[in-house]
């Protein structure tokens, strides 16, 4: 009904929001005399202009973060469930990262040159992650952007293929949807010059004959995927059909990249390991150096050999692939630190088991309230997604528009003292998590539900 968003009346959810804004401002004087009027020197009053899209009056101000909550300017502690979008998943500060990081620093930030940390963390991806052969960058934007160049490389091919609603990074190639029934530019990129349609195809997820029919031409480098789309709002593969894309690629003589930046939050291997995936290529970014900005890749022996033999014809140069501060010490110092310490198999049994209670606390207020909503959760990652029955694809959750749903519930959840992901209602566990904090978010979202049900009156 146009009336209503995600089964609540848009006058309550207007209502809360004002109620929560005047809330939010009047508990931050300081935050509000610091970053109220934008901070300085920056555009747009803030460092990323991302972070004018959080659904706050004026920006939060962290002054220190640690474990599984982070405090503001004005000294309000908050449990953080939002965790950097991912990039702290293992929690802030994780103490063997702050000890590796202090150590490191003595010794040197960046080199251009391997050190003895390097030895071990390529022998610790190879375990970890099942594929023989690394590299290291920056971001995981970085990583998608040179694994889609190797894969052109050693195929010949020019085309990529993604699905609608995926999300990797900030790669030019990825930012194809399909609108109509036709592929075109993501709404909302900036200054693109380019046709991305020319090179990249576009189906969604789910749809194994969609992806046939993309595949025939043979033109294809690489599929490039999430196992579970998690940024359009959370979107499980339907049972056979990342088999069914493994045996499509192979067949169609095209690569197959498994992005991990989020499905991390699934096992200590990502959701590749934990569901035995065999991609050719590996990306996992954010959480991997427990904060560090840093990402890997890895690919397969056949991978290497081709792209050995690719780079042989070539006269040296600039491959196009690496940045300098990629591999840099220190972050492979804190990338040793999590793979060894921080990233355990406890940890994630820990981070499982708190998942899967905050999933039974949020499904018991669903079901409590009557709502049509229903909670994905993929290992420590769960979210609120307003619709009855999980979606099938990247289409059916941007047709959701649900944006002043979710931005009341994350600004009345931090009033409460709860952080959430701000552009989609993701929570995360973290080794720091407690059950009292997991307990305390499912109140706070009863308590959230019951003001939108008496009309917005917090």
């Amino acid at each position: 009904m146009a009336d209503r968003m995600g089964g609540v009346p848009l006058p309550a959810i207007q209502a809360l929001l004002e109620t929560e804004t005047r809330r939010f401002a009047e508990a931050r004087p300081k935050g509000r005399a610091s970053a109220g009027p934008g901070l300085p020197g920056f555009h747009g009053g803030v460092p990323m202009h991302w972070m004018r899209d959080w659904p706050l009056p004026f920006p939060l101000l962290v002054e220190r973060a640690e474990g599984a909550t982070l405090w503001d300017a004005d000294g309000i502690a908050l449990a953080d469930f939002c965790l950097g979008d991912t990039g702290a998943m293992f929690g802030h500060s994780p103490p063997p990262v702050v000890r590796a990081v202090q150590a490191q620093v003595a010794r040197g930030l960046t080199t251009m040159l391997p050190g003895p940390d390097a030895r071990v963390v390529g022998a610790l991806l190879r375990e970890r992650f099942g594929l023989p052969r690394w590299q290291v960058a920056a971001t995981a934007t970085d990583a998608n952007r040179f694994a889609l160049r190797v894969a052109r490389a050693v195929t010949g091919r020019p085309k990529v293929l993604v699905f609608n609603g995926c999300y990797h990074g900030t790669v030019d190639e990825t930012f194809v949807r399909l609108i109509d029934g036709r592929p075109a530019h993501r709404p909302g990129l900036l200054g693109q010059a380019v046709d991305l349609t020319a090179n990249t195809r576009v189906v969604e997820f789910n749809d194994e004959a969609a992806l046939a029919e993309a595949l025939s031409a043979r033109d294809v480098a690489c599929v490039i995927t999430e196992p579970v789309l998690t940024n359009c709002a959370m979107v499980l593969p339907q049972p056979g059909f990342l088999d069914a894309v493994r045996r499509m690629t192979r067949e169609a003589g095209t690569l197959l990249l498994i992005d991990e930046t989020h499905t991390i939050s699934t096992g200590p291997g990502g959701y590749t390991r934990a569901h035995g995936l065999e991609p050719d290529i590996l990306v996992v970014g954010k959480p991997i150096a427990g904060g560090v900005p840093a990402a890997v890749w890895g690919f397969t022996d056949d991978v290497g050999e081709r792209l050995d033999a690719a780079r042989a014809e070539l006269p040296p140069g600039h491959s196009g692939m690496g940045t300098t501060l990629s591999a840099n010490a220190l972050a492979l110092a804190a990338m040793r630190a999590t793979l060894e310490e921080v990233a355990t198999p406890d940890a994630y049994r820990h981070m499982e088991a708190l998942a899967a209670r905050l999933e039974s606390g949020l499904n018991a207020v669903i079901a409590r309230h009557g709502l049509p909503w229903h909670v994905a959760r993929v290992g420590a990652r769960a979210e609120l997604v307003f619709t009855p029955e999980p979606l099938l694809n990247g289409g059916q959750a941007e047709a959701l528009d649900v944006h002043p749903l979710e931005q009341v519930l994350h600004l009345a959840l931090l009033n409460r003292g709860f952080l959430v992901t701000p552009f989609h209602s993701m929570m995360l566990c973290c080794p720091a998590t407690t059950a009292d904090q997991v307990d305390g978010l499912c109140t706070a979202v009863a308590d959230v539900v019951e003001a939108l049900a008496t009309g917005g009156a917090a």
